[in-house]
């Protein structure tokens, strides 16, 4: 499957970029089983979704705590904030997956302009990209806040393109989510698969421009 190449390719940072699993760990001392994780995950998307779809937002970190919280009572654990505050903390110590510096190097050797925008807050990865050496790669650290809609609502995509100053349909996202990668087709950009859990991409989602492992083969693919 082929892909032109972009003027700007936007990055999504949860999960596509950066590493969860270590937040398991976090879950577990909290008095929850490791895979409570996921669960989280997914229920905080689901109510940024949620709240967006009623024209509205609220902090990822609101929305992140407002969940643990609820799961921590759920299991009968101590639900203070000092509980709390030490699994989130974890969100701003991940590590990037092996595959993603050697790959945005290569994009970047290649003038593709990168950027990211995640619904979380910009800051929270800034640690990671400086410990990681790839901070200096990145054009723009984009977050929603300013938009006031969280991905996939168009209004993201919008703002990404309105601080890059380019057209939307010469950029083009790569995420692991295809609900992103859904709302960025819908938005007028290339989306790009990184299918690393090897999953078939869902039939009731705009198909994407490109499939590949990770962003390895991404930049092969693209810089030839």
């Amino acid at each position: 499957m082929a892909a032109s190449r972009p003027e700007v390719l936007v990055l999504d940072v949860n999960e596509t970029l950066s590493d969860l699993t270590p937040m398991r760990q976090r879950f577990e001392a909290a008095g929850l089983p490791g895979d409570s994780l996921d669960t989280w995950f997914a229920a905080v998307l689901r109510d940024g979704f949620a709240l967006t779809a009623v024209e509205t937002s609220a902090d990822f970190g609101a929305i992140a705590a407002d969940i643990l919280t609820g799961q921590l009572a759920a299991a009968g654990v101590d639900s203070g904030d000092d509980a709390v505050r030490s699994v989130l903390s974890g969100m701003t110590q991940l590590k990037l997956h092996p595959d993603v510096v050697p790959g945005l190097r290569r994009l970047h050797e290649a003038g593709v302009r990168l950027v990211t925008l995640t619904n979380g807050a910009a800051r929270m990865s800034e640690q990671m990209f400086t410990d990681a050496g790839v901070l200096p790669l990145l054009e723009q650290r984009l977050d929603v806040t300013k938009p006031g809609r969280w991905k996939p609502h168009r209004a993201a995509y919008e703002y990404a393109a309105e601080v890059c100053k380019v057209p939307l349909d010469r950029m083009a996202l790569a995420a692991v989510h295809p609900w992103d990668i859904d709302g960025a087709k819908r938005a007028g950009l290339q989306g790009w698969y990184i299918d690393r859990r090897r999953t078939p991409y869902p039939k009731t989602f705009t198909a994407p421009d490109l499939v590949v492992a990770d962003f390895e083969e991404l930049a092969a693919q693209l810089a030839g």
